[in-house]
């Protein structure tokens, strides 16, 4: 299995960028802002050039073979056509520097400082900016917060979003309340489509398909010698659960729990179901449309959970991570079958990047996202670390919590949303969106076809020091850009909507 490896794939603008990207994209995309800001919803849109370093992942498609030529020219001539086909530029390279680059790429050395030079201006991106909120939109923001509701999940390509409830009742054997049922409520525009129970398993995740709605969970147990099965069921447009089958490959893996991370439509009514058996043992299978499993396939990852999935071209990219060693942004092509094809790594020496959904529109991969830098807990608390280095002595030494304000501002700056633009074969990125003092949020469809990137703004914080599930807590203000099916930014507007921040 081929690892590449992305370093440096997304960094904040520098001014020294900004007159190369705009070159290299031969103003397409000032264009493409200067509608945006037409179209623009509440708050102006305004858009600047972003820079991104791209280090390796050109390496994965390129499949060149160095040759030795006698003849310096000949060199020189193969790696300026290895530069145009690739995109590269050599301007400002003397034509040693850019033999040295073109062999440095090619035989993925990555020594030669020229080459990060250069790739640098391989993924030309823009920066969304946003208004700080004043005064008096964030206290009618914290007024509004309690009863914004926001749906568990975001409204799918037909206009619908899903609410998951969980009862419970006294289990007179066992002698404490035990799972009784799991209710679905889909609804449109706040009105309600249907619901559906779940008394075999606890449903908690579902998605909606081109021939229903996919729900999935697990057997609900009380002890770890209890076995842990997954389940899956298909739930017509009416609320009618056609089927439910637990999904369960302990006679192959020999472990007997198993849980479900994500459901794919293949878009020919078959479903893609991947699935971890045990702790090492992702598993991909194919079921059709009556719940019938058509093939299944287990390869061992390591210890991973499965975050994400999404098509990729005729086979899949998949999300597997591990928070407590860092793995945020690192994704797997599979194809149909289940076979591991590669793996991509979004890494940065300056950042972190956390993956937050994906999904495949226009013939491209949509990446959600948001980066903060590099730090050290010895907690393990890595993402916030420099804001408690902020809090924490304010609150010992000064005898006196952060405010409002103070602590915003430096939860805002240590975040970035990020939307990266993937080609659907490779996964190689083409351009990005960023948006400062936000976290990436969730990715659909509308109704009209075009792609919806959802955003979240830090705008309210406090410190929470004697709270055991978070430290820093706050309220994001929720975004909505819109993109066409080309990618062209044509619109944002403030959904009114709040997301709670906990960290």
């Amino acid at each position: 299995m081929k690892k590449e490896k992305v370093s440096e794939i997304i960094g904040l603008i520098d001014e020294k960028y900004v007159g190369e990207a705009t070159a290299f994209d031969g103003g397409a995309s000032a264009a493409a802002a200067a509608r945006a800001e037409k179209t623009a919803g509440r708050r102006p849109l305004r858009v600047r050039w972003a820079a991104a370093a791209a280090c390796l992942i050109l390496a994965a498609g390129i499949g060149t073979t160095v040759y030795a030529f006698a003849a310096e020219v000949k060199e020189y001539n193969t790696a300026m056509a290895f530069f145009e086909e690739n995109g590269l530029s050599a301007e400002g390279l003397s034509r040693a520097e850019v033999k040295e680059v073109y062999r440095d790429i090619t035989t993925r050395s990555f020594t030669c400082e020229k080459t990060a030079e250069v790739l640098r201006q391989t993924v030309p991106g823009l920066e969304i900016e946003q208004n700080v909120p004043t005064p008096e939109e964030l206290a009618a923001l914290w007024e509004s917060a309690g009863s914004s509701y926001r749906p568990s999940y975001r409204p799918s390509k037909n206009g619908v979003s899903y609410r998951f409830k969980t009862e419970y009742a006294m289990n007179e054997e066992k002698g404490f309340e035990t799972f009784e049922r799991s209710v679905l409520t889909c609804s449109r525009d706040d009105e309600t489509l249907w619901t559906a129970e779940f008394t075999d398993f606890c449903a908690t995740y579902c998605a909606y398909m081109t021939n229903g709605t996919a729900v999935w969970g697990w057997t609900a147990t009380y002890s770890s010698a209890e076995p842990s099965y997954a389940w899956l069921a298909r739930v017509d447009d009416d609320g009618t659960v056609l089927w439910q089958t637990r999904v369960d490959h302990s006679a192959i893996s020999g472990f007997s729990n198993e849980y479900i991370g994500a459901v794919v439509d293949n878009g020919d009514g078959t479903w893609a179901v991947f699935s971890r058996s045990g702790q090492k043992t992702l598993y991909l299978s194919q079921y059709d449309a009556d719940g019938h499993e058509l093939s299944s396939r287990g390869t061992e990852v390591g210890i991973v959970g499965i975050w994400n999935a999404a098509r990729l071209g005729d086979g899949y990219i998949v999300q597997l991570g591990n928070s407590s060693t860092g793995e945020t942004a690192h994704l797997y092509r599979m194809d149909r079958a289940g076979n591991l094809i590669d793996s991509i790594s979004y890494e940065s020496e300056e950042c972190v990047y956390v993956i937050t959904d994906m999904i495949e529109f226009g013939g491209r991969v949509y990446l959600s996202s948001y980066a903060y830098p590099h730090q050290k807990d010895e907690g393990g608390r890595d993402e916030i670390a420099n804001i408690l280095d902020f809090a924490f002595p304010m609150a010992i030494d000064e005898h006196r919590e952060p405010t409002d304000e103070e602590l915003t501002a430096v939860v805002r700056d240590n975040y970035t949303a990020v939307l990266l633009v993937c080609d659907a074969e490779s996964g190689t990125p083409e351009t990005f969106w960023s948006v400062k003092g936000s976290l990436g949020g969730k990715l659909a469809v509308n109704e009209a076809g075009e792609l919806e990137w959802d955003t979240e703004s830090v705008v309210s914080t406090f410190l929470s020091m004697a709270t055991s599930s978070f430290t820093i807590g706050g309220t994001c203000e929720v975004f909505r850009y819109t993109f066409d099916e080309a990618g062209t930014l044509i619109r944002q507007i403030d959904t009114g909507e709040t997301a709670q921040y906990r960290r």
